[in-house]
């Protein structure tokens, strides 16, 4: 069985591994002061976090629509898929899967639509898990294995400049509720099953940066890594350089380092850092 996978622009898989494994992409819509843009195509990540201190109101994100969706699966179908897996952002941070679901219902039991559980590079390596496994084994129920095995074994632990952006976007609540409601400490977080978790917060960037290395080297020996950041490249940088100085021996020949989209910053706002882990 010939299987496509598809996911969203918030998985933020490097474009050359899209290719590689053909892995379609459904862009999610990015609205600043306004106007609307299409997530990596209207719109680059650099340019969103340029402006996002200057937006007038708080950007806002809204998924692809049912046709956006329907468009992927064809695609896919031409091309000989057999059936198609659709991994995305966990379902309680957003209706993009509710929404997928709706454009699956056209295709009579050939669309299986994934919660993934997380965001980012913890979505990006369910759907990358998907297609490797694809390719070897022709084989839908060994896919879907496959990714139950990845979301098992997958970590995802950011720390946030400030928490004054999840504070607009109304997802804070219960965060700030555990961290004392001080909007100008630095919180590090980790995503489980799409809720947000609070482990704990610090003071200075300094202090989270520790934090941050101390979390990725507890994680043992990995398959796979991502350091990703808020247009914060060089926090990322010394992340990565602290854990390659302290345990090479536990990371993984290839290293993904992402800039996250825009429609994770628009939540998380700039200068924050994360990593995305599944291991061995």
């Amino acid at each position: 069985m010939k299987i496509g996978i598809v996911t969203d622009s918030t998985a933020d898989l490097p474009a050359w591994l899209l290719e590689e494994h053909r892995i379609r992409v459904v862009p999610v819509i990015i609205v600043l002061d306004g106007k609307e843009y299409v997530d990596g195509i209207t719109i680059t990540r650099e340019e969103f976090y340029n402006r996002l201190p200057t937006l007038k109101n708080s950007p806002t994100t809204a998924a692809p629509s049912i046709v956006d969706f329907a468009t992927a699966y064809d695609a896919l179908f031409s091309e000989g898929c057999e059936h198609v897996l659709s991994i995305h952002i966990a379902g309680t941070l957003t209706t993009m899967l509710n929404v997928a679901r709706q454009a699956a219902k056209e295709f009579d039991g050939k669309v299986t639509c994934v919660d993934s559980g997380s965001l980012s590079l913890g979505i990006g390596f369910q759907a990358l898990a998907a297609a490797e496994t694809a390719d070897a084994t022709h084989d839908l129920q060994a896919t879907l294995d496959a990714i139950q095995s990845t979301r098992k074994r997958l970590q995802v632990t950011a720390s946030l400049d400030t928490m004054e952006y999840l504070r607009r976007g109304g997802r804070v609540p219960a965060v700030v509720a555990r961290l004392g409601g001080m909007l100008s400490i630095k919180p590090v977080v980790e995503l489980i099953e799409g809720v947000v978790k609070p482990l704990g917060a610090v003071r200075t960037t300094h202090q989270a940066d520790e934090r941050m290395l101390d979390l990725l080297l507890q994680q043992g020996d990995l398959e796979r890594l991502a350091i990703m950041h808020t247009n914060a490249e060089r926090r990322a940088r010394l992340l990565l350089d602290g854990a390659m100085a302290r345990n090479p021996k536990a990371m993984p020949r290839e290293i993904l380092f992402s800039n996250v989209t825009a429609v994770i910053g628009t939540h998380l706002g700039p200068n924050g850092v994360g990593f995305a882990t599944v291991r061995k």
